[in-house]
């Protein structure tokens, strides 16, 4: 089809776009929706540029486009020929429109679903129809062309895409755009997928003209359009993982949508989103964009797929080995997932051992029973046993802005911890960042990988680094003890059945905030609608979890946090003395259990032990961990800290946080009680059962 042809069967353009609460309240369940119900059709175009002409070098953009087509294929029945990627030199302004005007504008049809996914840079450009405003844009692999006079741009326009979208015959139309448009200077941490603004630079007089022509016509459908950020100044990031480099939004949201259901309400997906993000390191909050206001979701019943943690993506000659796919874990998790770990197929009682790992791939064995039917590429896989290592590290990287010397300084400094160890940014999966701060004279501090400082982890003006790193020891202590903790979260995976909600107790009745609940047991959608992405906790509030026991067996729980910028805290649970305590006695701590069926608030609701936020303004983290074991190692590792009385308040801080969690993962392996010719304990390993453990996350800022 000639593109003038396919322009004039296409109407006016609609209002600019906006974003509103109601539209965020849309976000991945339109997404999710818009991909599982079934329809003629299901086409797709994927977009991922690495290399660059003229410009630096991306590094996850090759893999989005990767997890995005395993995502259709195997989690929405998408066909490998009707997904079409352009990546590298094939990504040009001019193929890019061409293979959108052919591939979809021809080929899609009313009812069908269709996927349009990119990858890249992004950046800002002046137009001159708009002097006096900076346009938005995506920037292809040919980006710029130098004439005699004047530096030209190749730029496909935010506007020219969305009305490209705009002009296909079916509603059910996504697009994914992990990139961003400001450029931070400097860039500390994660690659930003932004360039600075080209003032100078001219657009292609091509582009420009066929968005004049695109203005002229009648446009129809409506899109749903994710973006990776929704603050004009925020940076999308990509990041280093396991042998892998991705965009931090099309792997979050991917990782979602392999786990969760379209029952979820949206807000948590949202929250889930965002919170994952957090834990990777970057602050970007994804955005909907949308030419509707006030938006109203159809309800429509969800496709018949489960939730899983990969695919089947190949079986070897022998029958008795198979290739995995498992995009579906935790990014956090999958760097540590151990071999001998195991999953289900989800259609069938087989069982496949991890053997090994390379990036998203994995070989696993087939556990035969007798009778099963024989595997089948695209069967989806769901984690039954977690192995990871005893031994992790907390892994600094050492900021390649600092100089030779301060690096061997940095690194011997840290070689003195145990359980710490350094990496060149870069190069290798880290945790957090060290580097200077911008300022003279020099001064030296511990970052997120995304550039945010954290709070008290920061040297005198012109101290030397190994002084910087010496006083850093508790702060690190408290770190690992988070890294570790967080790799315990299985909301999607977990067999147990449990709903946790955190709110604000008022005069008229309890405020929801957030809710959790193990997605692969729960019978009931989720009732919050309120809560936006990031819930706020004034100073003062009056909190409490409600937590309910919807298994059949008891639970018991342990919760642990950060507070106040990376302070570890957790909630005591004091035992009523049977007599009054003398001067010398100190209060014990009880366990926490749940019996089936029942719901519990915590902090129990009275003056002594109520729990009241504090400030002073702070992102915290909550850590909510299930065993159907009591916590006994957890408990003797709680009573041993240094805390004063139980005036304290449940919510107090904790300070031998690394020995806690340890014991806290001995627990959970010793519940899991897995039988010895499973083959999948060992002395350097936890072995973690999803019938027997869960673990929910959750993520507030206290203003």
């Amino acid at each position: 089809m000639k593109r003038r042809t396919f322009l004039e069967r296409i109407g006016s353009i609609l209002a600019v776009l906006g974003i509103t609460e109601a539209e965020w309240l849309s976000l991945g369940n339109r997404y999710y929706q818009a991909l599982a119900q079934p329809s003629p059709r299901k086409l797709a175009l994927l977009i991922g540029i690495n290399q660059y002409q003229k410009i630096p070098a991306l590094s996850g953009c090759l893999t989005d486009v990767e997890l995005q087509r395993e995502l259709l294929i195997h989690r929405f029945g998408f066909q490998g020929s009707d997904i079409l990627t352009l990546t590298e030199e094939q990504a040009s302004r001019e193929l890019i429109e061409a293979a959108f005007l052919d591939r979809l504008g021809k080929q899609a049809k009313l009812d069908d679903v269709v996927v349009f996914h990119f990858s890249g840079y992004g950046s800002r450009v002046k137009l001159e129809t708009s002097p006096d405003t900076m346009q938005n844009a995506l920037v292809p692999t040919n980006a710029i062309s130098e004439s005699q006079d004047e530096k030209i741009v190749n730029y496909i326009l935010e506007e020219t895409l969305l009305l490209l979208l705009r002009s296909l015959p079916t509603n059910r139309v996504t697009a994914v755009l992990d990139t961003s448009y400001y450029a931070p200077t400097p860039v500390l941490g994660l690659k930003s997928r932004a360039l600075p603004e080209s003032v100078k630079a001219k657009l292609a007089a091509e582009e420009l003209d066929f968005l004049q022509q695109l203005k002229t016509q009648k446009l129809s459908s409506t899109p749903i359009v994710l973006a990776a950020t929704s603050n004009p100044k925020q940076s999308a990031r990509e990041g280093l993982f396991s042998g892998f480099s991705a965009g931090l939004f099309t792997y979050v949201l991917t990782q979602y949508l392999w786990e969760f259901t379209p029952t979820t309400r949206i807000q948590v997906a949202l929250s889930y989103m965002e919170n994952s993000l957090s834990k990777l390191g970057s602050k970007q909050q994804p955005a909907l964009l949308s030419s509707q206001k006030n938006q109203h979701l159809t309800s429509l019943p969800p496709d018949n797929i489960i939730g899983a943690e990969g695919a089947v993506t190949a079986i070897e000659e022998d029958g008795k080995t198979v290739q995995l796919w498992l995009a579906g874990l935790p990014p956090q998790v999958l760097l540590y997932y151990g071999v001998n770990s195991r999953f289900t197929l989800a259609t069938t009682t087989e069982e496949l051992v991890l053997r090994s790992r390379t990036g998203l791939t994995a070989k696993a064995q087939i556990t035969q029973i007798e009778g099963a039917n024989p595997l089948q590429i695209g069967q989806l896989v769901q984690e039954a046993v977690r192995v990871l290592p005893r031994n992790i590290n907390l892994i600094i990287a050492l900021d390649t802005g600092l100089e030779r010397i301060e690096r061997v300084d940095a690194t011997s400094a840290f070689a003195a911890f145990p359980h710490v160890s350094t990496v060149v940014a870069g190069e290798k999966p880290a945790d957090y960042l060290f580097a200077k701060l911008q300022q003279t004279p020099s001064r030296y501090g511990l970052f997120s990988l995304g550039g945010e400082l954290i709070s008290n982890a920061t040297g005198e003006p012109g101290e030397a680094v190994k002084l910087t790193v010496q006083k850093l020891a508790p702060k690190l202590s408290t770190l690992l003890a988070a890294k570790l903790w967080r790799l315990t979260e299985n909301q999607g995976s977990s067999r147990l059945a449990l709903k946790a909600t955190l709110e604000i107790i008022t005069n008229i009745s309890p405020r929801v905030i957030i809710q959790r609940e193990t997605v692969r047991t729960c019978t009931t959608e989720t009732s919050i609608q309120k809560s936006l992405p990031t819930p706020i906790v004034p100073i003062g509030s009056r909190m409490q979890y409600r937590v309910e026991n919807q298994s059949d067996r008891p639970v018991y729980l342990i919760l642990l946090g950060l507070n106040n910028n990376h302070t570890a805290i957790a909630l005591y649970s004091w035992e009523t003395p049977q007599e009054p305590n003398t001067a010398d006695t100190k209060p014990l701590l009880k366990e926490v259990v749940i019996a089936p069926g029942e719901t519990l608030t915590l902090p129990q609701t009275n003056t002594a032990s109520e729990w009241v936020i504090s400030g002073p303004t702070s992102e915290c983290e909550h850590q909510l961990i299930f065993s159907t074991a009591p916590f006994n190692g957890t408990l003797a590792a709680l009573n041993t800290a240094k805390y004063s009385t139980a005036e304290e308040g449940p919510m107090s801080p904790l300070l031998n946080s690394l020995d806690v969690v340890q014991a806290l993962l001995q627990d959970l392996h010793n519940a899991s009680a897995l039988k010895t010719e499973m083959n999948v304990t060992a002395a350097d390993s936890h072995s973690l059962d999803v019938n027997n453990w869960a673990s929910l996350s959750f993520s507030f800022q206290v203003l």
